[in-house]
């Protein structure tokens, strides 16, 4: 993999990130609605374990120039 699509896995990583911590917000503190609860936190959840998997593969997998 190149450093160019290291660096797209990384923002797509993030962006996962990112949209986990905002649904999780939204579930914990905005919703009532048990099932969207459910559905929601476990699609944040899901999007937690993708980002966290990416991030550990572009950390620990070495570029090849």
């Amino acid at each position: 993999m190149s450093s160019m699509d290291k660096m797209w896995v990384s923002f797509a990583s993030m962006g996962f990130l990112f949209i986990a911590m905002g649904l999780m917000y939204l579930v914990k503190n905005k919703l009532k609605n048990r099932f969207l609860k459910f559905i929601l936190g476990l699609v944040a959840y899901i999007l937690l374990f993708l980002g966290f998997i990416t991030m550990v593969y572009i950390i620990f997998n070495p570029t090849k120039a």
